[in-house]
């Protein structure tokens, strides 16, 4: 399961690829996240087009699973056929989480892979819900916050050599985006998918 990722990803650029889009990000800077933080996500305006904002890593978990109030959110989707994430698949749930490389545990610590392509832009397929009302940490007691977490799929090749379960559905082509985040739930769950195998590397550290 994928619990880190980094993103280097500028704000200028990701203004670049998405025409139109707001930015209410604030600052945000580049480096590595972890399950519970804020990181940066594309999704639909409240009113219309595209906006760039903070939200949590983590979504609701299913009632089923938690044995307290504290719920401390799912990171990776992987059956949509669960009424549990069936609601949150219709485009306007949908979002893009940009990212530069991303972890697979291994003993002793983590391997990272990126794209073999350096002018790629990848981004995660996710999902977002606002407004979520929850207990996240016990000592915080509830919080509202605007949630997210992106589509697991089999691993491709080099994911599945280290972690032979899943790997992260990731985006890489303007086409992609555009059917992610527009698309009818039958289409764009298509895309729900491992990259192509000698499309990542692997490499020591965080790009």
């Amino acid at each position: 399961m994928c619990n880190l990722y980094s993103n280097t990803t500028t704000q200028e650029l990701m203004r670049q690829l998405f025409s139109g889009l707001t930015d209410r990000a604030g600052n945000l800077a580049p480096g590595q996240f972890y399950p519970d933080q804020q990181g940066a996500i594309v999704r639909h305006g409240a009113d219309t087009g595209l906006e760039l904002v903070k939200a949590r890593w983590g979504m609701p978990s299913p009632p089923g699973v938690l044995k307290t109030q504290r719920d401390p959110g799912v990171t990776n989707v992987r059956n949509l056929s669960s009424p549990h994430w069936r609601r949150w698949l219709r485009p306007g749930h949908r979002c893009l989480v940009p990212l530069t490389s991303f972890a697979e545990p291994v003993k002793g610590g983590n391997q990272w892979f990126t794209s073999v392509d350096t002018d790629a832009h990848m981004f995660f397929a996710g999902i977002e819900v606002r407004g979520w009302t929850s207990v996240r940490k016990v000592k915080d007691g509830e919080t509202t916050d605007d949630l997210f977490a992106f589509l697991t799929c089999a691993p491709n090749a080099e994911v599945g050599a280290i972690h032979p379960k899943a790997m992260p559905v990731i985006l890489t082509e303007p086409e992609e985006w555009e059917t992610w985040l527009l698309a009818p739930v039958e289409v764009a769950a298509t895309l729900q998918r491992p990259l192509p195998d000698g499309t990542l590397q692997l490499v020591p550290t965080p790009i």
